[in-house]
């Protein structure tokens, strides 16, 4: 099912020419997004205060996500599609790191799972950015459909389980911090609430 999947998504690739170059670019180029949404979410975190903590964890959970994901993908060290299924369009640069699961999926899933815990409008834009992340490493034949669900399980249950965890001992370092220096940064002006839940 896996292989079969994987290489119906690589037909369609074959019969979309006029797709490579951004389908290949936001597959290699799409990281990018997911800082500015992390940004994003900061900013709408500071116009309400109690979104702080999640938006602080967001990032730490996704590097913790990443750096979990690389014992895994070492302890399974599955070949990527390229290096067994002869014959496929490659559109990605060649790797010999392993392909399971895939870093890019587990960065996007936990950036859309640490941005839910933010606003649920920025979390659902970043699922559709992670659902077209996870699409694109598939279409340029650098993953098999199941090194990318993988990923998002990884990065979601790391982000949201850790969550757990960090939040109050965030929210008591940001407690701490709010009448320094630092408080622009954790707190708009006025304390009006931002749109975005």
């Amino acid at each position: 099912m896996n292989n079969r999947l994987f290489l119906e998504i690589n037909d369609l690739a074959r019969a979309t020419p006029w797709l490579h170059v951004p389908m290949a670019g936001y597959a290699k180029y799409g990281v990018m997004l997911f800082a500015v949404l992390l940004l994003a979410g900061w900013w709408v975190a500071r116009g309400a205060g109690e979104r702080m903590p999640a938006a602080v964890w967001a990032p730490v959970g996704m590097l913790l996500a990443v750096a979990g994901n690389q014992a895994i993908v070492s302890a399974v060290h599955e070949p990527r599609p390229y290096t067994t299924l002869p014959g496929i369009l490659v559109l990605a640069d060649r790797s010999a790191d392993p392909s399971f699961p895939s870093d890019h999926a587990t960065m996007a899933g936990a950036v859309a799972a640490g941005l839910l815990l933010v606003s649920w409008r920025l979390g659902l834009l970043a699922a559709v950015a992670a659902a077209v992340m996870g699409f694109t490493r598939i279409y340029i034949g650098a993953h098999y459909p199941l090194d990318v669900l993988a990923g998002f399980a990884v990065g979601a249950t790391v982000t949201l389980l850790g969550y757990l965890i960090a939040r109050r001992p965030i929210t008591a370092g940001l407690n701490m911090l709010g009448d320094t220096r630092l408080q622009p940064l954790l707190r708009a002006s006025g304390g009006a609430a931002a749109a975005g839940r």
